[in-house]
């Protein structure tokens, strides 16, 4: 903008100096030469509202140079170029527009009026050059804002990717130092064999803090014998100094502090808290029984690996209560699944039996009612091992729903006769978690329409594309008796709502007694 605003007051002294007296022009001049010079030296910034306002002093003094040399004739009218240009590239077309549209108004009003010849032709010629100026201007400042918004997005890429880069390496090291497994004894078992290679100690124990009893186990000894769990009164004396320090613990003298150590002839010792995401997991300790001190290079070795110790310690520990949690909900979703499918059966033997006792007591002949028994043993006994194959099908990355669905209700075709119907248009597959609990939904609500429904026609209808899924599975049955509709704390209604649940999905049962059981799980937006 400098070299343009010179360069047009240049322009316009040249052109005052060949146009006869230059009385005016010389001092317009002047006053403009020495604003551009102040310019240079404090150029117009347009982080703040005074930037517009120093624009818009430039056009007014600009202007006024104009107006009072010539209006359309005067050599300065170049000038006026400047504060539209800047305008336009600091704010956009509205603020540059508005900037011609008031200097062609300006100057092309009293040069209508005041000259005894004026051009009508020159005014809109000059109007059209501005406004098409500051549209320019206005365009260039958009091609050079999309240019900086694409530049920043491609370093901010950069960034980010140097920084996933650091991270990465970061993890590449801890995984070479951590121990491989998730198995909490195989962790504290290899953090102990590199206590023992690392520090050489006559005694050694890593503790680990037991919140909920507000207690301590011992995980792992080496060279003194110490009870499984101990309160935090039980502690020794360093380790509960520990226990409240944020960086290893060198005591050189043990016995010189009055304390006595993890080992009762210990003379120095090496303690550090275990802490992983702020928490403390536990204490690590190494002693030496003999005058040989430990050095500084010892603490510094301490702390890092107590660092990664707690990270493997506390990584193992969140995996087994996963773990735990996991085998839980297996074994509640199995009793589930025994109770509706094996449990009215077993009881109903055990009612035959009960019955058949009181006929011995009493002196009948069972005979008949024995074979009769021995069939319905026959048939428990096969509705057993049919339970036990759906609960080991299940869908996998080789066996999608589709192909479980038509293996499963072809055995309950098989086995009841009731004509099943399965419809499905499939444009893509569920993450394996979702569905599999479809899975198991499908395979409850065709197991309550068998058991409960007597139907004669089973339908399924299974949708899945990008908008998300769709399962349906009707019976022409009995249908749910007004009492009974609202069975939704039923271990059967139960277990499909929480799989619909845990998978964000919506469960819908309608039934209408005499005409059958609709149930709906629906995925996403179909």
């Amino acid at each position: 903008m400098t070299v343009l605003r010179f360069g047009s007051i240049v322009l316009g002294l040249l052109l005052a100096s060949s146009h006869g007296p230059i009385g005016h022009s010389i001092i317009a001049g002047g006053v403009l030469l020495g604003y551009a010079l102040w310019r240079s030296v404090y150029p117009i910034r347009f982080e703040a509202r005074r930037g517009a306002l120093a624009t818009g002093f430039e056009l007014a003094l600009s202007l006024a140079a104009v107006a009072g040399t010539g209006l359309w004739g005067s050599p300065y009218v170049v000038v006026v170029l400047t504060p539209i240009v800047v305008a336009g590239l600091a704010r956009g077309i509205p603020l540059a527009v508005a900037f011609a549209v008031a200097s062609s108004a300006i100057i092309g009003i009293p040069y209508q009026f005041v000259e005894t010849n004026p051009r009508l032709s020159l005014t809109l010629s000059w109007t059209a050059e501005l406004i098409l100026l500051a549209l320019l201007a206005g365009y260039v400042r958009r091609l050079v804002t999309e240019a900086e918004a694409r530049t920043t997005h491609a370093i901010e890429r950069m960034r980010r990717l140097s920084e996933a880069n650091a991270l990465l390496f970061e993890l590449h090291r801890v995984a070479q130092t951590l121990p491989a497994s998730l198995d909490l004894a195989e962790t504290v078992a290899s953090t102990m064999t590199r206590l023992r290679d690392l520090f050489q100690p006559d005694v050694a124990c890593i503790v680990l803090r037991e919140d909920l009893a507000n207690s301590w186990s011992v995980a792992a000894t080496y060279g003194v014998r110490m009870a499984p769990t101990l309160k935090a009164s039980q502690l020794p004396a360093p380790l509960r100094r520990a226990s409240t320090a944020t960086h290893p613990i060198l005591i050189a003298d043990i016995q010189g502090e009055s304390a006595q150590g993890v080992g009762f002839s210990s003379v120095a010792g090496l303690y550090a808290p275990l802490r992983a995401r702020d928490v403390l997991v536990g204490v690590i300790a190494v002693e030496l029984s003999q005058t040989t001190p430990f050095e500084p290079r010892h603490v510094g070795l301490m702390e890092g690996m107590a660092n990664q110790a707690a990270l493997a310690i506390d990584n193992a520990r969140w995996f087994g209560r996963l773990r735990t949690i996991g085998a839980d909900e297996e074994r509640t979703r199995i009793a589930r699944d025994l109770h509706d499918r094996v449990g009215s059966s077993l009881a109903y033997l055990g009612f035959e039996l009960d019955r058949l006792c009181r006929m011995v007591a009493q002196g009948n002949d069972v005979g008949q009612e024995l074979q009769s028994l021995r069939q319905d043993v026959r048939k428990v006994v096969s509705e057993v091992r049919e339970t036990l194959y759906d609960l080991r099908t299940d869908v996998s990355d080789s066996q999608d729903l589709v192909a479980t669905l038509e293996a499963f209700l072809a055995r309950v075709r098989d086995r009841t006769g009731v004509e099943i119907v399965l419809r499905h248009s499939s444009m893509r597959r569920l993450p394996l978690p979702q569905e599999r609990e479809m899975w198991r939904i499908a395979q409850e609500a065709v197991t309550n329409a068998e058991r409960h429904a007597q139907p004669h026609t089973i339908s399924v209808v299974w949708q899945c594309d990008e908008q998300g899924a769709v399962l349906e599975v009707a019976d022409d049955g009995a249908g749910l008796r007004p009492r009974s509709a609202p069975r939704m704390d039923s271990y059967g209604m139960l277990g499909m709502r929480e799989r619909a649940d845990s998978i964000g999905a919506t469960l819908q049962v309608q039934s209408t007694p005499g005409q059958g059981t609709k149930v709906r799980c629906q995925l996403g937006d179909r």
